[in-house]
Protein backbone atom coordinates (compact mmCIF):
# COMPACT_ATOMS: atom_id res chain seq x y z
CA UNK A 1 0.00 0.00 0.00
CA UNK A 2 2.56 1.97 0.79
CA UNK A 3 4.60 1.59 -2.16
CA UNK A 4 1.57 2.58 -4.32
CA UNK A 5 1.53 5.29 -2.53
CA UNK A 6 4.55 6.76 -3.43
CA UNK A 7 3.43 6.27 -7.30
CA UNK A 8 0.42 8.54 -6.25
CA UNK A 9 -1.77 5.40 -6.72
CA UNK A 10 -4.17 5.05 -3.29
CA UNK A 11 -5.16 1.40 -2.78
CA UNK A 12 -6.44 0.78 1.05
CA UNK A 13 -4.92 -2.60 2.56
CA UNK A 14 -8.73 -3.32 3.41
CA UNK A 15 -8.59 -3.69 -0.62
CA UNK A 16 -5.23 -5.35 -1.12
CA UNK A 17 -6.50 -8.04 1.87
CA UNK A 18 -9.49 -8.27 0.08
CA UNK A 19 -7.68 -9.61 -2.98
CA UNK A 20 -5.57 -12.00 -1.14
CA UNK A 21 -8.45 -13.87 0.17
CA UNK A 22 -10.14 -13.80 -2.94
CA UNK A 23 -6.90 -14.99 -4.92
CA UNK A 24 -6.46 -17.78 -1.95
CA UNK A 25 -10.16 -19.04 -2.52
CA UNK A 26 -9.48 -19.22 -6.22
CA UNK A 27 -6.86 -21.82 -5.71
CA UNK A 28 -9.07 -24.08 -4.03
CA UNK A 29 -9.54 -26.62 -6.92
CA UNK A 30 -5.63 -27.01 -7.07
CA UNK A 31 -5.15 -27.45 -3.03
CA UNK A 32 -7.87 -30.08 -3.16
CA UNK A 33 -6.30 -32.07 -6.03
CA UNK A 34 -3.06 -31.59 -4.19
CA UNK A 35 -4.76 -33.13 -1.35
CA UNK A 36 -5.75 -36.08 -2.76
CA UNK A 37 -2.07 -36.60 -4.31
CA UNK A 38 -1.22 -36.34 -0.40
CA UNK A 39 -3.34 -38.59 0.80
CA UNK A 40 -2.46 -41.57 -1.50
CA UNK A 41 1.14 -41.76 -0.62
CA UNK A 42 2.97 -44.37 1.68
CA UNK A 43 4.19 -41.47 4.50
CA UNK A 44 2.84 -38.35 5.47
CA UNK A 45 4.39 -35.65 7.39
CA UNK A 46 2.76 -33.33 9.95
CA UNK A 47 3.38 -30.40 12.45
CA UNK A 48 1.54 -27.28 13.61
CA UNK A 49 2.35 -23.96 14.52
CA UNK A 50 0.90 -20.63 16.18
CA UNK A 51 -0.71 -17.81 14.39
CA UNK A 52 -2.84 -15.05 15.64
CA UNK A 53 -6.19 -14.31 14.61
CA UNK A 54 -7.36 -11.21 15.87
CA UNK A 55 -11.43 -11.93 14.60
CA UNK A 56 -12.75 -15.37 15.72
CA UNK A 57 -15.58 -16.04 17.06
CA UNK A 58 -15.54 -16.78 21.36
CA UNK A 59 -11.70 -16.07 21.25
CA UNK A 60 -10.12 -12.83 22.56
CA UNK A 61 -7.61 -11.35 19.61
CA UNK A 62 -4.20 -12.48 21.82
CA UNK A 63 -5.31 -15.94 21.87
CA UNK A 64 -3.82 -18.49 20.08
CA UNK A 65 -4.69 -20.01 16.82
CA UNK A 66 -2.74 -22.95 14.81
CA UNK A 67 -1.41 -23.39 10.95
CA UNK A 68 -0.88 -26.76 10.44
CA UNK A 69 1.46 -28.49 7.68
CA UNK A 70 1.44 -31.69 6.39
CA UNK A 71 4.05 -32.89 3.36
CA UNK A 72 4.47 -35.83 1.42
CA UNK A 73 7.62 -35.71 -0.80
CA UNK A 74 6.86 -32.79 -2.69
CA UNK A 75 3.73 -31.69 -1.72
CA UNK A 76 3.04 -29.67 0.90
CA UNK A 77 0.00 -28.01 2.17
CA UNK A 78 -1.10 -25.49 5.14
CA UNK A 79 -4.30 -25.81 7.07
CA UNK A 80 -5.42 -23.05 9.59
CA UNK A 81 -7.75 -23.94 12.62
CA UNK A 82 -8.49 -22.28 15.93
CA UNK A 83 -7.19 -25.53 17.76
CA UNK A 84 -4.62 -27.31 18.60
CA UNK A 85 -6.74 -30.33 19.36
CA UNK A 86 -6.80 -33.97 18.65
CA UNK A 87 -9.90 -33.57 16.65
CA UNK A 88 -7.87 -31.63 14.30
CA UNK A 89 -5.21 -34.07 13.59
CA UNK A 90 -7.69 -36.53 13.09
CA UNK A 91 -9.49 -34.30 10.89
CA UNK A 92 -6.20 -34.14 8.36
CA UNK A 93 -5.45 -37.61 8.70
CA UNK A 94 -8.66 -39.04 8.62
CA UNK A 95 -8.15 -40.43 4.28
CA UNK A 96 -5.13 -41.06 5.39
CA UNK A 97 -3.99 -44.83 4.91
CA UNK A 98 -0.68 -44.50 5.55
CA UNK A 99 2.07 -44.11 7.97
CA UNK A 100 2.62 -40.67 9.45
CA UNK A 101 5.52 -39.06 11.12
CA UNK A 102 5.03 -36.76 13.64
CA UNK A 103 6.79 -35.12 17.04
CA UNK A 104 5.68 -36.52 20.48
CA UNK A 105 2.35 -33.71 20.76
CA UNK A 106 -0.09 -35.46 22.70
CA UNK A 107 -2.64 -34.24 20.47
CA UNK A 108 -1.53 -37.28 17.45
CA UNK A 109 -1.38 -40.07 20.71
CA UNK A 110 -5.46 -40.63 19.20
CA UNK A 111 -4.33 -41.29 15.15
CA UNK A 112 -5.13 -44.65 14.13
CA UNK A 113 -2.43 -44.44 11.57
CA UNK A 114 0.86 -46.27 12.08
CA UNK A 115 3.24 -44.01 13.59
CA UNK A 116 6.18 -42.78 13.47
CA UNK A 117 8.47 -40.69 16.32
CA UNK A 118 11.24 -38.25 14.95
CA UNK A 119 14.89 -38.70 16.02
CA UNK A 120 15.71 -35.21 15.47
CA UNK A 121 13.08 -34.17 18.43
CA UNK A 122 14.83 -37.14 20.59
CA UNK A 123 18.14 -35.49 19.80
CA UNK A 124 17.39 -32.23 20.79
CA UNK A 125 16.30 -33.11 24.21
CA UNK A 126 19.87 -34.44 25.20
CA UNK A 127 21.63 -31.69 23.57
CA UNK A 128 19.65 -29.12 25.89
CA UNK A 129 21.25 -31.05 28.32
CA UNK A 130 24.30 -30.50 27.34
CA UNK A 131 24.40 -26.84 26.92
CA UNK A 132 23.66 -26.39 30.53
CA UNK A 133 26.21 -29.20 31.37
CA UNK A 134 28.79 -31.56 30.31
CA UNK A 135 26.97 -34.97 31.27
CA UNK A 136 28.70 -38.54 30.15
CA UNK A 137 25.48 -39.92 29.34
CA UNK A 138 23.89 -37.34 27.17
CA UNK A 139 26.82 -36.87 25.20
CA UNK A 140 27.02 -40.85 24.65
CA UNK A 141 23.32 -40.75 23.65
CA UNK A 142 23.81 -37.90 21.36
CA UNK A 143 26.86 -39.92 19.79
CA UNK A 144 24.76 -42.67 19.06
CA UNK A 145 21.98 -40.96 17.53
CA UNK A 146 24.66 -39.39 15.60
CA UNK A 147 25.91 -43.16 14.19
CA UNK A 148 22.00 -43.48 13.57
CA UNK A 149 22.03 -40.31 11.07
CA UNK A 150 25.26 -41.87 9.54
CA UNK A 151 23.68 -44.92 8.42
CA UNK A 152 20.93 -42.54 6.92
CA UNK A 153 23.23 -40.30 5.20
CA UNK A 154 25.28 -43.48 3.69
CA UNK A 155 21.87 -44.96 2.51
CA UNK A 156 19.99 -41.78 1.55
CA UNK A 157 20.53 -42.46 -2.93
CA UNK A 158 19.78 -45.64 -2.49
CA UNK A 159 16.38 -47.53 -3.22
CA UNK A 160 13.93 -48.47 -0.54
CA UNK A 161 14.87 -52.25 -0.23
CA UNK A 162 18.29 -51.35 -0.11
CA UNK A 163 18.12 -48.62 2.76
CA UNK A 164 15.97 -51.00 4.73
CA UNK A 165 19.12 -53.95 4.80
CA UNK A 166 21.11 -51.17 5.55
CA UNK A 167 19.08 -50.20 8.59
CA UNK A 168 18.51 -54.22 9.50
CA UNK A 169 22.16 -54.64 9.62
CA UNK A 170 23.53 -51.16 10.97
CA UNK A 171 20.85 -49.14 12.95
CA UNK A 172 19.34 -51.94 15.10
CA UNK A 173 22.40 -53.08 16.95
CA UNK A 174 22.64 -49.07 17.42
CA UNK A 175 18.86 -48.82 18.78
CA UNK A 176 19.98 -51.78 20.96
CA UNK A 177 22.77 -49.29 22.74
CA UNK A 178 20.26 -46.50 22.94
CA UNK A 179 17.79 -48.89 24.33
CA UNK A 180 20.25 -50.36 26.82
CA UNK A 181 21.49 -46.80 27.69
CA UNK A 182 18.23 -45.20 28.38
CA UNK A 183 16.77 -48.06 30.36
CA UNK A 184 19.95 -48.16 33.05
CA UNK A 185 19.96 -44.25 33.38
CA UNK A 186 16.28 -44.00 33.99
CA UNK A 187 16.56 -46.64 37.02
CA UNK A 188 19.14 -43.55 38.32
CA UNK A 189 17.75 -40.39 37.29
CA UNK A 190 15.54 -37.39 38.73
CA UNK A 191 12.31 -37.60 36.42
CA UNK A 192 12.24 -33.79 36.65
CA UNK A 193 15.96 -33.11 35.41
CA UNK A 194 16.90 -32.13 32.29
CA UNK A 195 18.26 -35.48 31.64
CA UNK A 196 15.26 -37.37 33.19
CA UNK A 197 13.19 -35.34 30.66
CA UNK A 198 15.24 -36.13 27.53
CA UNK A 199 14.79 -39.90 28.79
CA UNK A 200 11.37 -39.89 29.52
CA UNK A 201 10.47 -38.44 26.36
CA UNK A 202 12.97 -41.24 24.57
CA UNK A 203 11.01 -44.26 26.68
CA UNK A 204 7.32 -42.58 25.57
CA UNK A 205 8.17 -42.51 22.36
CA UNK A 206 10.32 -45.79 21.82
CA UNK A 207 8.05 -47.86 19.70
CA UNK A 208 7.52 -44.89 17.39
CA UNK A 209 10.97 -44.05 17.03
CA UNK A 210 12.03 -47.46 16.55
CA UNK A 211 9.33 -47.93 13.37
CA UNK A 212 11.45 -46.76 11.08
CA UNK A 213 14.01 -49.31 10.43
CA UNK A 214 10.81 -51.46 9.25
CA UNK A 215 10.50 -50.10 6.16
CA UNK A 216 13.47 -48.10 3.82
CA UNK A 217 10.59 -45.73 2.27
CA UNK A 218 10.48 -44.83 6.08
CA UNK A 219 11.97 -40.99 7.24
CA UNK A 220 14.21 -40.95 10.80
CA UNK A 221 12.49 -37.98 11.68
CA UNK A 222 10.06 -34.79 11.29
CA UNK A 223 12.57 -32.70 9.18
CA UNK A 224 10.65 -32.33 5.81
CA UNK A 225 7.68 -30.76 7.78
CA UNK A 226 9.92 -28.29 9.79
CA UNK A 227 11.60 -27.18 6.97
CA UNK A 228 8.06 -26.51 5.06
CA UNK A 229 7.13 -24.67 7.88
CA UNK A 230 10.01 -22.51 8.17
CA UNK A 231 9.06 -20.03 5.90
CA UNK A 232 5.91 -18.96 7.36
CA UNK A 233 7.35 -18.72 10.72
CA UNK A 234 9.99 -16.21 9.40
CA UNK A 235 7.19 -14.51 7.32
CA UNK A 236 4.83 -14.52 11.01
CA UNK A 237 7.89 -12.27 12.52
CA UNK A 238 6.93 -9.16 9.96
CA UNK A 239 3.11 -9.83 9.35
CA UNK A 240 2.35 -11.14 12.89
CA UNK A 241 -1.01 -11.47 12.84
CA UNK A 242 -4.42 -12.57 10.29
CA UNK A 243 -7.29 -9.86 10.75
CA UNK A 244 -9.79 -12.88 9.76
CA UNK A 245 -10.13 -16.16 9.79
CA UNK A 246 -11.23 -16.04 5.92
CA UNK A 247 -7.70 -14.49 5.84
CA UNK A 248 -5.99 -16.78 7.81
CA UNK A 249 -7.56 -19.77 5.30
CA UNK A 250 -6.17 -18.17 2.32
CA UNK A 251 -3.06 -17.69 3.96
CA UNK A 252 -2.98 -21.02 4.56
CA UNK A 253 -4.35 -21.68 0.53
CA UNK A 254 -1.28 -19.20 -0.73
CA UNK A 255 1.50 -20.80 1.56
CA UNK A 256 1.15 -24.39 0.83
CA UNK A 257 0.99 -23.89 -3.06
CA UNK A 258 3.87 -21.45 -3.07
CA UNK A 259 6.03 -23.78 -1.31
CA UNK A 260 4.91 -26.93 -3.13
CA UNK A 261 5.86 -24.91 -6.33
CA UNK A 262 9.07 -24.18 -4.76
CA UNK A 263 9.63 -27.71 -3.91
CA UNK A 264 9.16 -28.46 -7.60
CA UNK A 265 11.93 -26.27 -8.74
CA UNK A 266 9.33 -23.69 -9.93
CA UNK A 267 9.89 -19.55 -9.40
CA UNK A 268 6.87 -18.47 -7.14
CA UNK A 269 6.07 -15.57 -8.89
CA UNK A 270 6.00 -16.93 -12.49
CA UNK A 271 4.28 -19.61 -11.21
CA UNK A 272 1.71 -17.93 -9.85
CA UNK A 273 1.42 -15.32 -12.60
CA UNK A 274 0.49 -18.33 -14.72
CA UNK A 275 -1.77 -19.99 -13.16
CA UNK A 276 -4.02 -16.70 -12.30
CA UNK A 277 -3.85 -16.05 -15.79
CA UNK A 278 -5.43 -19.56 -16.71
CA UNK A 279 -7.41 -20.17 -13.80
CA UNK A 280 -10.18 -18.43 -14.99
CA UNK A 281 -10.17 -20.80 -18.47
CA UNK A 282 -10.11 -23.86 -16.15
CA UNK A 283 -13.84 -26.17 -16.06
CA UNK A 284 -13.13 -29.63 -15.76
CA UNK A 285 -10.79 -31.46 -13.27
CA UNK A 286 -8.31 -32.45 -16.19
CA UNK A 287 -7.35 -28.20 -16.60
CA UNK A 288 -7.16 -28.02 -12.92
CA UNK A 289 -4.67 -30.79 -12.64
CA UNK A 290 -2.26 -29.29 -16.02
CA UNK A 291 -1.86 -26.23 -13.32
CA UNK A 292 -0.64 -28.28 -10.49
CA UNK A 293 3.38 -27.91 -9.49
CA UNK A 294 4.43 -30.99 -10.95
CA UNK A 295 2.73 -30.52 -14.36
CA UNK A 296 2.86 -26.96 -15.58
CA UNK A 297 5.71 -25.57 -17.55
CA UNK A 298 6.96 -21.91 -16.40
CA UNK A 299 9.98 -20.16 -18.07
Amino acid sequence: SQMFKRLDISISRTNMADWMIKCGALIQPLINLLEDKLLDQPVMHIDETTVQVLKEPGKKASSKSYFWVRRSNNTILFDYSPSRSSQVANQLADDFKGTIMCDGYGGYDQLQQNMLGCWAHARRYFIKVLDNTEHAGAREMVQLIAELYQVENQTKDDPPDKRQLARQDKSTAILEKIKTLKDENLLSCTPTSTFGKALGYLHNQWPKLIAYIEDGRYPIDNNPAENAIRPFVIGRKNWLFANSQNGAKASANLYGLIETAKAHGLNPEKYLTEIYRQLPNCETAEQFEQLLPGNIQVD
